[in-house]
């Protein structure tokens, strides 16, 4: 019987497939739902967010990033810098 860390890592990885589908069909509303949820289930849990789910939302207004349609990628000096269209900018390091 799986233990209550593996359903909640499970349901998060659930919700980000849900927040991707809502992006596409143009739900926004609906996947920034997703991930406050999927945010929670992480903190009640004490678990992290995985890498490639935290880098593809906004920290501050829970939006799931989609280049070229909400969010803007820009190489800057050995970062990558993604802006959020709320303007919240996050930056990550690449080699």
């Amino acid at each position: 019987m799986p233990d209550e860390t593996t359903i909640a890592r499970e349901r998060i990885d659930r919700l980000r497939a849900m927040a991707r589908e809502a992006v596409g069909e143009g739900r926004e509303d609906r996947a920034r739902e997703y991930v406050h949820t999927a945010r929670r289930i992480a903190e009640r849990h004490r678990l992290r967010l995985p890498r490639e789910f935290e880098r593809s939302i906004c920290r501050s207004c829970d939006t799931f990033l989609v280049p070229g349609r909400n969010a803007r990628v820009r190489t800057q000096s050995g970062h990558v810098v993604v802006t959020c269209s709320c303007g919240e900018h996050s930056r990550y390091p690449y080699r």
